[in-house]
């Protein structure tokens, strides 16, 4: 089995995301575009509220897991 482990997208963290922060700026991408970042637990709500911050639509959901 591969460890497909992604890090958090938060500067200098290196944990494991479990949660995906699909966004987007509604100034410069159309409805239709969403970019995500990945956060680990400690960092979910910071990088959430960074972007909503903006005013960019947010949705947080966890990331997919082993199907088995």
């Amino acid at each position: 089995m591969i460890d497909e482990s992604v890090d958090c997208s938060r500067a200098g963290c290196r944990a494991a995301a479990v949660w995906a922060i699909r966004w987007r700026n509604p100034r410069i991408h159309a409805a239709d575009r969403r970019k995500t970042w990945v956060a680990c637990d400690e960092h979910v709500g910071y990088l959430r509220e960074f972007l909503r911050a903006r005013d960019f639509p947010v949705e947080v959901v966890a990331l997919a897991g082993d199907p088995a």
